[in-house]
């Protein structure tokens, strides 16, 4: 390809609302424009780039044994009626009606479409274990899309469905598709690694997400470098102990608190109780209930955690007026010892078990109570690990302290059980005559946001820095006379076609510009490798190339193409 037959609009600075580095880069370099808020196009080179990540997922994704299918972006209600998810995913669907007036919606994800087929076409056991994949456009209606593709109203997805007869089965095919995860990451030259992850909406019971670390990452990775443990901040638990039980004392008492609403306040004077002896109550309603959650006074509350484990669907935090309606008392005042209603459940985080001589929220404005022994005070309903994992506290597994970085997930691998195989029949027939529901798998890839990820974790402040396999074009020929009679173009399009016969991905930039410009424009793009034929060079009988990120070499004229393949056969050109 000719630079000047293709379009690359580069640009010198970046438009105002790009936020993060690889954003600022997708636009500088050309590779896609805005259309809207979380709208794209991607340009020439942002295509090229596109499909070698596509392609990269293809390969791996057959090698793995799934097999490719595309399913409708359009999807009925009802299917998603069936799964309970036209509920619980209704934040983020796309709603449209056609002329009739009937409601659709654009596919977030496919597992409803997929168990539909499934039930349709598979009816026993020798049909089994099949994996269906797709790579195709997925819409999420984001409120506040932002970071380029990382967070889009429209991107592209590989999702695969994987059904087998047994757990051992669907775990066997799990294991085939976070090995291959590993590998397509690896091929894609990002350093991605696995933690462990909450289910979400998605559902079922075992999850992994694939991260790459990034200061711009929207996720908090906890890991620990002693033993290699790692989890998303949402799943994430330590080995903190719970708290120190002390002799039970006399009764709770009463005491007066005037104007003190929060656990800071209580810890200074007169009162002096330390936030680590305190119980902080939480109004919250799920699934248009009101419960109470108890954590430590010095704890957070993981939200992720408090949906995971009580199952509810969706959860919020009371009004004021909603928790003095419960318990008659405004927040700041709170707790779960006296006056609370009998349809009323109290959770409580698995660090306050057995907690003695606690102070805690009356359920009267201006007055706390203090000597509160949980078990003998407090009904709880059930005990949770509730709250958000800090850095520094000891790892679960071996004691270490933990540590915390920001991550982008670019991959997710899901352990789905039954629970859409049963809720829309997609069953077979056993080997012993009984019909039984597959056992589901799902896996999912972004891939316009690992495009991205590429570009966030290798960049300088010249641009780009593309690993070969991923790079829209491996080698960029840069003649600085382009008059088609000059030796530099002559010469220049004698190697572009030897090294397109190589099957090397070749541009050659054959603009009439400054030879700054060119160069600016290439370290700007990112192509793994320069070749620039100078006259003062050319009169050497020599011209220069130069790896992306290391110093220029000058090479005899019939020397060259053999040094780039040789390059490119070494496989570590950045």
């Amino acid at each position: 390809m000719k630079w000047t037959q293709t379009l690359i609009p580069t640009l010198r600075e970046a438009p105002s609302d790009a936020e993060i580095v690889s954003h600022k880069l997708l636009l500088r370099a050309g590779l896609i424009r805005k259309l809207a808020g979380g709208v794209y196009t991607f340009l020439p080179l942002g295509l090229r780039a596109l499909r070698k990540v596509e392609n990269i997922i293809r390969e791996e994704m057959d090698r793995a044994g799934a097999v490719e299918v595309l399913m409708p972006a359009l999807q009925p209600p009802e299917i998603w009626e069936a799964s309970g998810r036209a509920e619980t995913a209704s934040n983020v669907l796309f709603k449209v009606k056609d002329s009739s007036g009937r409601q659709w919606f654009l596919s977030p994800t496919a597992e409803e479409v997929i168990t539909t087929l499934a039930a349709n076409e598979i009816n026993s056991y020798r049909q089994l274990p099949k994996n269906f994949y797709q790579i195709s456009l997925k819409f999420r209606d984001e409120i506040r899309p932002r970071f380029g593709l990382m967070r889009a109203k429209e991107f592209i997805m590989k999702d695969a469905y994987s059904f087998d007869t047994t757990d051992e089965g669907a775990m066997a095919a799990y294991k085939k598709m976070y090995d291959a995860y590993t590998r397509i990451f690896a091929r894609c030259g990002l350093k991605a690694f696995p933690v462990e992850a909450d289910t979400g909406v998605i559902g079922g019971n075992y999850s992994h997400e694939f991260m790459v670390p990034a200061e711009t990452g929207e996720n908090d990775v906890v890991f620990c470098e002693a033993c290699g443990y790692a989890a998303n901040i949402e799943k994430a638990t330590s080995g903190i102990p719970k708290t120190a039980a002390r002799e039970i004392g006399a009764a709770a008492e009463k005491f007066a608190t005037p104007g003190v609403v929060t656990i800071e306040a209580l810890s200074k004077e007169p009162y002096k109780v330390p936030a680590n002896r305190q119980i902080k109550t939480l109004v919250y309603v799920a699934d248009s209930k009101t419960i109470l959650i108890l954590i430590r006074g010095d704890d957070q509350l993981n939200e992720t955690k408090l949906l995971a484990r009580t199952g509810a669907v969706a959860a919020r935090p009371a009004t004021p007026e909603e928790c003095f309606a419960t318990l008659g008392a405004k927040p700041g005042s709170l707790g779960a010892v006296v006056n609370i209603p009998a349809d009323v459940k109290v959770y409580a985080d698995e660090r306050l078990q057995g907690a003695n001589d606690m102070t805690t929220g009356a359920n009267e404005d201006g007055f706390h109570l203090k000597n509160v022994s949980i078990e003998r005070d407090i009904k709880v309903t059930a005990w949770f690990d509730l709250r958000t994992v800090s850095a520094g506290e000891p790892c679960a597994k071996c004691a270490k302290p933990l540590k915390i970085r920001r991550a982008i997930e670019v991959g997710h691998v899901f352990k789905l059980g039954t629970k859409y195989s049963e809720a829309l029949n997609a069953t077979f027939l056993d080997v012993d005559g009984s019909r039984k529901p597959s056992v589901m798998g799902c896996y999912g890839i972004g891939v316009t946001r690992t495009l991205q990820a590429v570009i966030e974790q290798g960049n300088d402040k010249d641009g780009v820095i593309w690993p070969l396999s991923v790079a829209p074009y491996q080698v960029c020929i840069t003649p600085l006379a382009v008059a088609p009679d000059s030796q530099a173009m002559q010469l220049a399009e004698k190697f572009y076609a030897e090294l397109t016969a190589k099957g090397v991905d070749v541009i050659l930039d054959d603009r009439d510009e400054r030879p700054g410009v060119k160069f600016k424009d290439a370290d700007l793009v990112g192509f793994p490798i320069r070749i620039a034929l100078g006259e003062k060079s050319l009169a050497k009988g020599e011209v220069e190339i130069k790896p992306r990120t290391a110093a220029f070499q000058s090479l005899k004229i019939e020397e060259a193409v053999e040094a780039v393949l040789k390059l490119i056969q070494a496989g570590n050109v950045k």
